[in-house]
């Protein structure tokens, strides 16, 4: 399988998978064009849509997509029933494309019925996690946002985290100001910094990674809940989590 990221709007990335046979998947087109510029260059026959969520700027294309390509299987959580699915999935589904079997999971925090689809070593998790960060709590909760997390968490290390957003550069500004002293964070910080510069691209990225440099996947660190002011400790480490999100809100 190949792994493409196509640049759409001001930050987004539309992701597609293809086979040796050129069959492709695509993951939350907010628009067609740079969709259909790719398939055209690369030959590709698209054969599916995966949908995170159903916020425009990543359903934004499907409408013309599966009116170029009316066979396209468009599968999206409830929320997108009305922006183009045709499969609703959820929680504990499988979906298989590509002869790829994918899990669901659903993934509550930026939209209340976000979920994120997963075939080792692939990670389709919209707008949950991002390198360095998290997605906006646009209609949940902190506390639900923490349980995606560590839901997703729990995969293996190698796990591809194919976020929908260049935001790695500002999620790394935010942590470095929280935790100066923090040799890996620094180092990345620095290191994409250079990339961003020339107009690199930071993601997929390993949730390996993730796990170091990721401030909202280090809610136990006593250092950071020192930093942010939790003198004592929380009850709970979704308070540090809201505690962060607070702040990145207005970082």
């Amino acid at each position: 399988m190949n792994l493409t990221s196509i640049p759409a709007l001001q930050d987004n990335y539309i992701w597609t998978l293809n086979n040796n046979r050129g069959e492709c998947l695509i993951v939350d087109p907010g628009e067609a064009a740079p969709v259909l510029a790719a398939v055209a260059k690369n030959q590709w026959q698209p054969v599916a849509i995966l949908l995170t969520h159903h916020h425009h700027d990543h359903v934004g294309g499907v409408k013309e997509l599966v009116e170029k390509y009316p066979h396209l299987v468009v599968y999206g959580p409830g929320e997108t029933q009305d922006k183009g699915a045709t499969h609703i999935v959820s929680e504990g589904d499988k979906v298989a494309v590509l002869g790829v079997e994918f899990s669901i999971f659903l993934t509550p925090g930026h939209t209340l019925g976000h979920i994120s689809y997963f075939s080792f070593p692939y990670l389709f998790c919209g707008d949950t996690m991002f390198s360095g960060g998290c997605g906006r709590l646009f209609e949940g909760t902190p506390a639900q946002m923490f349980e995606s997390f560590q839901k997703l968490n729990n995969l293996p290390e190698d796990t591809l985290v194919c976020c929908a957003h260049e935001y790695t550069l500002s999620n790394l500004k935010f942590a470095h100001a929280l935790l100066p002293q923090d040799v890996e964070i620094e180092r990345y910080y620095h290191e994409i910094k250079e990339l961003r510069a020339k107009n690199g691209v930071s993601v997929p990225t390993k949730l390996a990674l993730e796990r170091k440099i990721n401030v909202f996947l280090r809610t136990q660190d006593t250092e950071l809940q020192k930093n942010i002011d939790h003198e004592t400790s929380p009850q709970h480490e979704w308070q540090v989590f809201a505690t962060l999100r607070e702040k990145k809100d207005h970082f």
